[in-house]
């Protein structure tokens, strides 16, 4: 059977090419025809899948589990906002995820999870905290549906928000509207083509692919570092830009991803550029939930503290997010070391100041020394390092 990976293939750019024209059509018409559209959505996760059965069998169960979860737990909030059962509900909905993840260390549970179970499980989880928030009184199931099998950004995001997508799929575009978002979702998908299959691929073969770069020597894994922070983000933004081309085609606004990440002044504004769904994603829903219950509940008296132990949880569970191996954990501490200690800079220069923020050279320094941080941070990402620890 033909593998149908999301934007992998020339099959896959062509069958959607064909089954988004009719949505083109009728878009540019002011139209939309939502059963075609929920046809095609379901259709193209069972093509993505079919391949391999054990993972569409996988998505079958994980959308039934997370549905009767988020069903269940909105009944439940509605009559009695009870913390236990938040929290009963949150760890339900992590589980399969937290299995998946496991499943690299004990290959008995190789046979759980799809392509894109990260992604999916953000959606679902973001649901169930936003009940609790009392932000989300009702989840009609077609809704829920659409949302956790909108086919274009399914494998690896970028990762939506239910309240804003339930207002892009309620709303037909004027025809006005459509051909602006038809001019950049195609600029978009172009954007992707250039970035992935081009400079990704070039980066990837004559730069990483470069027998100078294979022995353990200072000099090829500084270039090796480079190389694969580059190809990381031209790789990731090109995907990026074809999943969000592709939902501008299908009428929905999916957020951007990245915003020129290695112009950063500092680890802060990098965050604030960089797989910008996911980073806002843990900053709201792991960051600035500890920080405020912290405060709330009066657990310590020095708000700083709060901050750099909430800072400490967000990107530990980030590393822990990309799978328990030992080079995402030390990803994780360190960009919280970096934003800690970058936070307490800032506070230092506020109070001192010596690192004018408006002068251009400054400025340019500042970007250097980031670009640099964030290049290391790839490093250790990426692998490379493991022989340092693993002797």
């Amino acid at each position: 059977m033909i593998s149908f990976i999301p934007y992998a293939s020339f099959q896959f750019f062509t069958l959607i090419a064909f089954l988004l024209a009719p949505i083109i059509i009728l878009g540019l018409m002011g139209m939309r025809n939502t059963l075609y559209n929920d046809c095609v959505a379901i259709l193209m996760t069972f093509l993505i899948f079919a391949a391999q059965p054990e993972q569409l069998i996988s998505i079958l169960l994980f959308i039934i589990w997370q549905a009767v979860l988020i069903k269940g737990y909105l009944a439940i909030r509605t009559k009695n906002n009870n913390s236990a059962c938040f929290y009963i509900a949150i760890v339900l909905a992590i589980i399969p995820l937290f299995l998946v993840k496991l499943s690299a260390d004990v290959p008995a549970l190789n046979f759980i999870g799809f392509l894109g179970i990260s992604y999916v499980s953000f959606k679902s989880i973001q649901m169930i905290m936003d009940i609790r928030d009392g932000l989300l009184k009702e989840i009609p199931l077609i809704q829920y549906f659409r949302f956790i099998v909108f086919f274009p950004t399914i494998s690896s995001g970028p990762i939506d928000r239910y309240r804003r997508f339930r207002e892009d799929t309620s709303k037909i575009p004027t025809s006005v509207e459509y051909r602006t978002l038809l001019y950049q979702g195609l600029n978009k998908i172009f954007l992707g083509f250039l970035y992935k299959y081009i400079i990704g691929y070039l980066i990837h073969k004559y730069w990483m692919g470069s027998p100078m770069l294979l022995p353990d020597t200072l000099s090829s894994i500084w270039l090796y570092m480079y190389g694969y922070s580059m190809y990381l983000f031209f790789d990731f933004a090109g995907y990026s830009n074809f999943a969000i081309g592709v939902s501008y085609l299908m009428g929905v606004r999916t957020p951007e991803n990245f915003n020129k990440p290695f112009i950063s002044r500092n680890i802060k504004d990098f965050w604030n550029r960089w797989h910008m769904t996911l980073s806002f994603w843990f900053r709201d829903y792991i960051y600035m939930r500890f920080v405020y219950t912290a405060v709330k509940k009066k657990w310590l008296k020095n708000r700083y503290l709060i901050s750099d132990i909430g800072l400490t949880l967000n990107f530990l569970v980030m590393g822990f997010w990309h799978g328990f191996m030992l080079q995402y954990i030390i990803y994780g501490i360190y960009h919280a070391t970096a934003f800690i200690l970058f936070d307490k800079f800032e506070r230092f220069n506020k109070k001192h100041p010596f690192w004018p923020k408006d002068n251009k050279w400054m400025h340019a320094l500042s970007v250097v020394i980031t670009f640099h941080v964030i290049c290391f941070s790839f490093l250790i990402f990426s692998g490379r390092l493991d022989f340092l620890w693993q002797r």
